[in-house]
């Protein structure tokens, strides 16, 4: 099995960046470090901002690293979105051509909360909130809207191999029920949590079904005790956004919780085949880290680094390491020897 790290330019679920700032030498910084320190097979680029995303698939090509070149369009509808697709298709076949190393496309994230017109809801946050505590209302019209987002995703990938030839893949919601027909790669976003845990490699075995190779787009927790039971939900421990964001309690940081659920995931993917897994994510550009517990928007990070509240000087990374950046390093070294062996 191989691992690697979700790399965020920009995306804007409910219209907010989740990246206010993107310097090209940073980026390059940062793809230097994701594949010299931290040894990583590959790299998951994720962004709304198609522009941005190029620039850091060219950088991080450029360093030898495998390229999952993901758009990641917020609030779209599926004719909007398609259109994106299409530009991210001629983008990504122009890199795979350009460049020595594998590229993948990604087709999107989640689209039932992220796009608009498969789940309802004004923006993504409203989705999350209905899908988080289901009606019967939404329990009735389920399977007409797991109907509706595999014709998109159908159309997609139809749109995207007009112009794109190499492996395509979506990172999906374990709740969507995707049929993988028109993909090369299954991609689930798998996170344990309590509510999952005792199903759990239940839901794995179900992803090797259809006979194709199985990536974990997606999985990791963030850096307060007890993140590792809320899964891929640590992060709603933040109350407001921008610069009034606090957290909603009293947490106690512990890096330590981000290095266990890293081995214990990994050892449960590699048990059951998972090709390739990525942590999500290498900093979390919007949770800077603060001296004072209840500003330290870190403690609700994913980040295997911490932004600094204040800039860095020039020419210097704008971030620090956590326990997991160097946990990730040593596993992604223990899976290289073994796979050499």
């Amino acid at each position: 099995m191989r691992i690697g790290i979700h790399y965020d330019t920009g995306f804007f679920p409910g219209g907010r960046s989740s990246r206010t700032s993107f310097d090209a030498e940073q980026v390059a910084l940062d793809m230097k470090a994701i594949a010299g320190d931290l040894n990583c097979a590959a790299v998951r680029i994720v962004g709304g901002d198609l522009d941005r995303l190029t620039v850091a698939a060219g950088l991080a090509a450029a360093e030898g690293l495998e390229v999952w070149f993901s758009p990641m369009p917020c609030e779209l509808d599926s004719d909007e979105m398609l259109a994106v697709f299409d530009d991210s298709a001629a983008r990504a076949e122009a890199l795979r051509r350009q460049s020595a190393g594998k590229v993948v496309l990604v087709l999107g994230c989640e689209v039932s909360l992220f796009g608009r017109g498969v789940l309802p809801g004004a923006d993504a946050y409203a989705r999350i909130a209905r899908l988080s505590a289901p009606g019967p209302e939404l329990f009735a019209e389920y399977p007409a809207i797991v109907r509706r987002l595999n014709a998109f995703l159908s159309r997609a990938a139809e749109t995207a191999r007009a112009k794109f030839a190499g492996p395509l893949t979506y990172a999906s919601g374990p709740w969507e029920q995707i049929d993988w027909t028109a993909f090369d790669i299954v991609g689930v976003d798998a996170y344990r949590d309590r509510g999952n845990a005792s199903t759990f490699d239940r839901q794995l075995d179900e992803l090797f079904v259809h006979g194709k190779p199985v990536a974990v787009t997606e999985f990791g927790c963030c850096t307060y005790r007890g993140a590792a039971e809320r899964g891929g939900n640590g992060w709603a421990i933040v109350t407001g956004h921008g610069e009034n964001q606090r957290l909603d309690g009293d947490y106690v940081r512990d890096e330590s919780e981000q290095v266990a659920y890293l081995r214990e995931l990994l050892e449960i993917y590699q048990r059951h085949g998972v090709d390739i897994a990525f942590w999500f994510t290498f900093a979390s550009w919007n949770r800077p880290h603060r001296r004072h517990p209840r500003e330290d928007m870190d403690l609700a990070s994913f980040g295997v680094v911490k932004v600094p509240s204040e800039p860095s000087p020039a020419g210097s990374p704008q971030w620090s390491p956590k326990a997991i950046f160097h946990g990730f390093a040593k596993i992604a070294r223990e899976l290289d020897a073994k796979r050499l062996s």
